[in-house]
C-alpha cells in the first residue's frame, strides 16, 4: 500500500510511520508541504500518487486557538478540505484525526460516535468543522476522534506531552497542581496507530473513536505517572475554575469505541497499560 503519511516527525505521525514501516510510506513534515495551501497540497499527492493520505497535522494548542481563531480553522478546518479536494481528484482514500473536544462534557457515560458535538471552545469548533468538510467532500475517509494522547515523539508544538511534562515537572521539585475535574481517556499513540493500521486494510469508511479503555482525571493520571516511574512528586488536586486556563474544556470527553465494538475490532487496551508500556519504552530509550 503507498500511503502519504504528513506530519511524520509528531507524536502520532512518528507512532505511524513505525507501525506501517513495511508498506511504501511518502513521509511529510510541513517542509515538504503546506496543508493550509490547496496548491502545494495539490502538488504533492499528484507527485506521490498515494492510495491513502494520513493527516495528523493539526494547531492543537487549545489556549492559543482563543486567541489565534483563524489560525485554527486555516489549519483544522479549511486545509482538511484542501486534502479531501486533492485525494477526491487522485482517487486517494484518507485517514484523519480528531478529538474528544469536539463533545460539551454533559454526558456521564462515554460519548459514541452518534452523540451530538457540542464544543465549548475554537479548537474543538475547528475540529468540528473539519470533520464536516472531510465528510462533505470524500467517501473514502476514515475520520478518527481520540483522546489524551501521549507518545515517544512528544509533542513538539506542544513541547512534549503530559507524561514528560509532569515528569520534567517533578525533577525540578516544584509543586504540581493538576486539575481533579476533567475526565479523559490518555491514549498511547503506539496503540492508535496500531489500530490505524488494522483499520485501513478494511473499507468500512466513516466516522471512529479509537481511544484506550477505562478513564480517570488528570490528576489521576499524573498520580498514575508517579507511580509507575517510581517518582515522588509535591502533587495536589486543583479545580478547572481555578486553574483559570483561556479555553473552556470538556468535564467529561471520554470515547467509546462504539463502531470498532461493532467491527470485531475493539481490543484497545487500558491506558495504565498504555502508560507502563511509554514508561518502559522511555526507560529503554535513555
Amino acid at each position: 500500500m503507498k500511503i502519504m503519511l504528513i506530519g511524520s516527525t509528531g507524536q502520532l505521525g512518528s507512532a505511524l510511520l513505525q507501525e506501517l514501516r513495511s508498506e511504501d510510506v511518502v513521509a511529510l513534515t510541513h517542509a515538504d508541504i503546506e496543508v493550509t495551501d490547496s496548491a502545494s497540497v495539490r502538488r504533492s499527492i499528484e507527485l506521490h500518487r498515494p492510495q491513502i493520505v494520513i493527516n495528523t497535522a493539526a494547531f492543537h494548542r487549545v489556549d492559543d486557538c482563543e486567541s489565534q481563531v483563524e489560525k485554527a480553522f486555516e489549519v483544522n478546518a479549511f486545509a482538511v478540505r484542501n486534502l479531501a479536494l486533492a485525494c477526491l481528484e487522485f482517487k486517494a482514500g484518507m485517514v484523519h484525526f480528531s478529538t474528544d473536544f469536539v463533545f460539551g462534557g454533559e454526558k456521564q457515560e462515554p460519548y459514541l460516535e452518534t452523540d451530538r458535538p457540542e464544543p465549548l471552545n475554537v479548537y474543538g469548533a475547528s475540529k468540528m468543522a473539519g470533520e464536516h468538510l472531510l465528510a462533505a467532500v470524500l467517501p473514502r475517509h476514515f475520520l478518527i476522534r481520540t483522546c489524551g494522547l501521549f507518545g515517544i515523539g512528544g509533542s513538539k508544538s506542544k513541547g512534549g506531552n503530559f507524561v514528560e511534562s509532569m515528569l520534567w515537572r517533578a525533577a525540578e521539585n516544584k509543586p504540581l497542581r493538576v486539575v481533579n475535574d476533567q475526565v479523559v481517556t490518555p491514549t498511547y499513540t503506539v496503540d492508535l496507530a496500531r489500530k490505524v493500521s488494522d483499520l485501513i486494510r478494511t473499507d468500512a469508511y466513516g466516522l471512529y473513536h479509537i481511544s484506550s479503555n477505562g478513564s480517570c482525571s488528570w490528576f489521576e493520571f499524573a498520580q498514575s505517572i508517579f507511580e509507575l516511574a517510581g517518582v515522588k512528586a509535591d502533587l495536589g488536586p486543583t479545580s478547572t475554575e481555578a486553574l483559570g486556563a483561556p479555553a473552556r474544556r470538556p468535564r467529561y470527553s471520554v470515547l467509546r469505541n462504539y463502531r470498532l465494538e461493532r467491527l470485531g475490532m475493539e481490543d484497545m487496551p487500558c491506558w495504565r497499560d498504555g502508560l507502563s508500556r511509554y514508561l518502559a519504552q522511555r526507560r529503554a530509550r535513555a
